[in-house]
C-alpha cells in the first residue's frame, strides 16, 4: 500500500469517526433541553391562550426549555393533573394554590400572573348599582373557583355573608351568563374573555364589580387572580427552570400588548375566539399580565396577604409555611 493511499484511508477514517461521533452527540445535546410540562385547558379562557403564544412564537426554545401543553376540559382535571405530578406547571388562582399545598402538594409559586381586573360581575336590572344592592337576590358564580373566594372575602369586608344575605347559584362562567340573560338570576360572575364577548354583544349589561378595584379598595394594594406554580420536584430536577418559564412568561405577556394583533389572530385560530375579542379585552385593561418573580418582597406580600384573608374568611383553617413562595 502506498504512503498516499495509506493517507487517504487515515482520512476517511478520521472523517468517518467525526461523523459517527456528531451523531451520537446530537440527539444527547437535544435530551439536555428540559421539558415543562404544563395544566392547560380547552376552554376558551385566557389560560391557554399563554401557552399558545408561547409555543406559537417559539418563547420556550428562545429560553432554553420545551414546552409541553396537556389540555383538559375541566378546572377540576386541570388541577387534578398537578396535584399529581402529570404536569409541572399551572397558572392558577392563588388561594386554591394555597389549598393544594396544605393537602400535601409540593407547590411553589414562581411568579405572578393575571390581575383581578378580568372578574367582572354584570347585571342587567338598572336598579342595582353595587354588590350591596344584590342583598336578597341571586349571584351565579362558580364556587369551585378562586374568583368566588375573592368575592366572598370583598363582601365579607364589608359586612355582606354571600352565600346568606346573596343567594348563590353555582355556574361556570358559561352558565352564569346564559342564567342571566335568561333572567333566572339577577347578576352573574364572568372572567376575560367572555367579559368582552358579553359587552360585545349585550351593550346594557353593566358592570356592578370589577375584582381589582374592589380588592384595591379593602386591601391597598393588587390583588392577583392568576399565579404561576411549579411543583417542587420539577425544580429540583432542573433548577434553572423557574427563571426560564419566567423569562418566556415575560416575553408572553410583552407580546401582547406589542403585537396585538397577532395575539389575537392566534387567539382566534387556537382557541376560536370572535375577531377583535383578545384585542378589547387588552385595550380595557381587564385583561392585565403581569410577570413579577414570586420572591421579591412586595410581590411575596401581596400572594400571602391574599392567602391570609383566605384564612380570615374560613376557607382554611391556617396558613402555609413559606416554602409555598419559591426562592432561588
Amino acid at each position: 500500500m502506498t504512503t498516499m493511499s495509506r493517507r487517504h484511508l487515515a482520512a476517511l477514517a478520521a472523517a468517518v469517526a467525526f461523523a459517527v461521533a456528531g451523531m451520537t452527540a446530537s440527539p444527547a445535546q437535544a435530551q439536555q433541553k428540559p421539558v415543562i410540562r404544563v395544566s392547560s385547558l380547552t376552554l376558551p379562557v385566557f389560560n391557554p391562550l399563554v401557552w399558545n403564544i408561547m409555543k406559537a412564537k417559539g418563547f420556550d426554545v428562545k429560553h432554553g426549555f420545551e414546552l409541553d401543553a396537556k389540555a383538559y376540559p375541566s378546572i377540576s382535571g386541570f388541577y387534578a393533573a398537578f396535584a399529581t405530578g402529570e404536569t409541572d406547571v399551572l397558572i392558577g388562582g392563588p388561594t386554591i394554590l394555597q389549598k393544594l399545598y396544605q393537602e400535601g402538594v409540593p407547590v411553589r409559586i414562581i411568579a405572578t400572573g393575571f390581575t383581578l381586573a378580568d372578574l367582572v360581575i354584570f347585571t342587567k336590572d338598572e336598579k342595582i348599582k353595587s354588590l350591596a344592592d344584590l342583598k336578597g337576590k341571586q349571584l351565579a358564580v362558580d364556587m369551585g373557583g378562586s374568583q368566588f373566594q375573592v368575592t366572598k372575602m370583598y363582601l365579607a369586608a364589608k359586612g355582606i355573608d354571600l352565600g346568606k344575605d346573596i343567594t348563590v347559584v353555582n355556574a361556570n362562567f358559561a352558565v352564569a351568563r346564559a342564567q342571566l340573560e335568561a333572567d333566572r338570576v339577577d347578576a352573574a360572575l364572568v372572567i376575560e374573555p367572555l367579559a368582552s364577548i358579553i359587552i360585545r354583544q349585550n351593550p346594557t349589561w353593566r358592570v356592578i364589580f370589577n375584582g381589582a378595584e374592589g380588592w384595591k379598595e379593602i386591601t391597598g394594594q393588587d390583588g392577583w387572580e392568576i399565579v404561576t406554580a411549579m411543583r417542587a420536584d420539577a425544580i429540583a430536577k432542573n433548577p434553572n427552570t423557574p427563571k426560564m418559564l419566567i423569562a418566556a412568561l415575560q416575553d408572553v405577556a410583552k407580546f401582547m400588548l406589542t403585537d396585538t394583533a397577532e395575539a389575537d389572530k392566534i387567539a382566534n385560530e387556537t382557541l376560536k375566539l370572535p375577531p377583535g375579542i383578545l384585542t378589547a379585552a387588552l385595550a380595557s385593561k381587564r385583561l392585565n399580565m403581569i410577570i413579577q418573580p414570586a420572591w421579591e418582597p412586595a410581590t411575596r406580600k401581596s400572594i400571602t396577604d391574599m392567602m391570609e384573608r383566605a384564612v380570615k374568611a374560613g376557607f382554611y383553617p391556617n396558613m402555609p409555611d413559606a416554602k409555598i413562595i419559591y426562592a432561588p
